[in-house]
């Protein structure tokens, strides 16, 4: 991660200034922080995002994966978060006032699955990032940490490469964690046949 811009903004202004097509920028309380992944972290995410479409295409479910969205929290106007994959309700977008000017998700509902591939700064995707898409109310969000880089309280001890997937039940996320030859299981695609060694191998 890497500060680029001195002045703080709110989301709008954040919004116009974004570059068209040009890098990945995350806004942290007015702060625009621009997103370096390494090419492996790229790997991961990827990986997931085909895994899902070809879900998403074989049960002809009524989602999608954008390119790119941004997810604005409930209780403020100075952030604003790029996830790594993202799967979206088309049925919710005519609800998003912003999003066909501006691929942002204001609503939790539109956004059925967040996941996000830490990286160094990976206090974010378990401490920032869990709070704010619990709060919207985001059905599951996975943070996918193949280089076992969390702490301790959130992966375990010893420190071994870990998905853990946060699913809302009753207003507040419930995790499940998966290693190994551990198929992981999701509410929204349940009949996802993927283990979490065969994501690690990929980040290897």
């Amino acid at each position: 991660m890497l500060q680029t811009e001195s002045k703080t903004m709110n989301l709008e202004e954040f919004l116009d200034w974004y570059p068209d097509g040009y890098g990945r920028f995350e806004l942290y309380d007015g702060v625009v922080v621009e997103m370096q992944p390494t090419g492996t972290h790229e790997q991961v995410a990827g990986e997931f995002g085909t895994e899902l479409a070809i879900e998403i295409r074989r049960l002809k479910l009524p989602y999608f994966i954008p390119r790119q969205c941004i997810i604005k929290p409930i209780d403020s106007d100075k952030s604003g978060y790029i996830p790594d994959v993202a799967v979206l309700d088309w049925n919710a977008l005519k609800d998003e006032p912003m999003w066909k000017k501006r691929s942002l998700i204001t609503k939790g509902e539109t956004a059925k699955l967040v996941i996000e591939v830490v990286s160094t700064n990976w206090q974010d995707d378990y401490l920032l990032k869990l709070g704010e898409y619990e709060k919207l109310g985001i059905p599951e969000y996975w943070i996918v940490d193949y280089l076992a880089l969390g702490g301790r309280r959130y992966i375990g001890n010893p420190k071994q490469p870990t998905i853990s997937v946060y699913q809302m039940v009753e207003g507040e996320y419930m995790v499940t964690q998966f290693k190994g030859e551990e198929r992981i299981q999701s509410a929204i695609f349940p009949e996802l046949n993927l283990t979490a060694e065969q994501i690690f191998k990929i980040g290897e």
